[in-house]
């Protein structure tokens, strides 16, 4: 591979996609002119990392990377714009744009395009990811040329602390297991929502509660893999960390 380095500017070039199930010209002047684009590229939609990891943190450090000044997402890969189409209803992407490079000429002039042909892929994306201002390539993430699928320095993180000059950790990975009717999880609800936390709610049962929290009684809440308890004890969490309780 030689790929395009930092410094660098975006080539001029015209790419087939659809848009609300019409066919259109896009050129890389309109994607990247004056704006500040992230972009990311992999082997291929429905594959796993890619599908597992790659695109879904993207997605969801995408409120994240905004209050950095990225304008936009961009994932690109050497598939067609109707495997992307289906592939972001599969993965229920929003926020972030999957980009067809169905000729694979965009990852070609980017010097991405390497050949997987061993695994029955033909011609695909190395997986790498760059931010570009203005269509500038101002900081360049390339994984390692090795073998296999490497996959370490291209990903949302590493995208977040650069923009964020280090200052801005991830987001917490809050999770709460709940059941209906149940009032100590509204409490818990409105601790997280005053705390600016998001989390996702997985409603439990007997057994879901003894295997994974120990414990026979809802909410139970998780963070980065650590249970914190109940409401009570999501209140003291939260005022160790000096958020304000409701």
């Amino acid at each position: 591979m030689e790929p395009i380095g930092e410094g660098q500017r975006i080539p001029d070039l015209t790419l087939r996609v659809r848009e609300s199930g019409q066919w259109k010209d896009l050129t890389t002047r309109e994607l990247f002119g004056g704006r500040t684009v992230v972009v990311f590229g992999l082997p291929g939609a429905f594959t796993p990392t890619c599908s597992t990891s790659h695109v879904p943190r993207y997605e969801e450090l995408a409120g994240e990377l905004a209050q950095h000044g990225v304008d936009e997402i961009v994932c690109i890969s050497v598939n067609d714009a109707f495997v992307m189409e289906a592939w972001g209803r599969d993965q229920g992407v929003e926020r972030v744009r999957l980009l067809p490079d169905g000729n694979g000429d965009l990852t070609r002039a980017l010097g991405f395009l390497v050949d997987k042909r061993e695994l029955g892929f033909g011609p695909r994306s190395w997986r790498y990811s760059m931010l570009v201002e203005d269509g500038v390539v101002k900081k360049l993430f390339v994984e390692k040329e090795i073998a296999g699928d490497p996959y370490d320095v291209s990903d949302a993180d590493t995208m977040l602390r650069y923009v964020a000059h280090g200052a801005s950790p991830s987001p917490l990975d809050v999770a709460m297991l709940t059941k209906p009717g149940c009032t100590h999880c509204a409490r818990a609800r409105d601790l997280l929502t005053k705390a600016g936390l998001r989390w996702q709610e997985v409603r439990s049962t007997p057994r879901l509660l003894r295997a994974m929290a120990g414990a026979a009684t809802t909410p139970q809440i998780f963070v980065d893999g650590t249970r914190i308890g109940g409401a009570d004890q999501l209140e003291q969490w939260l005022a160790k960390r000096g958020e304000p309780a409701v």
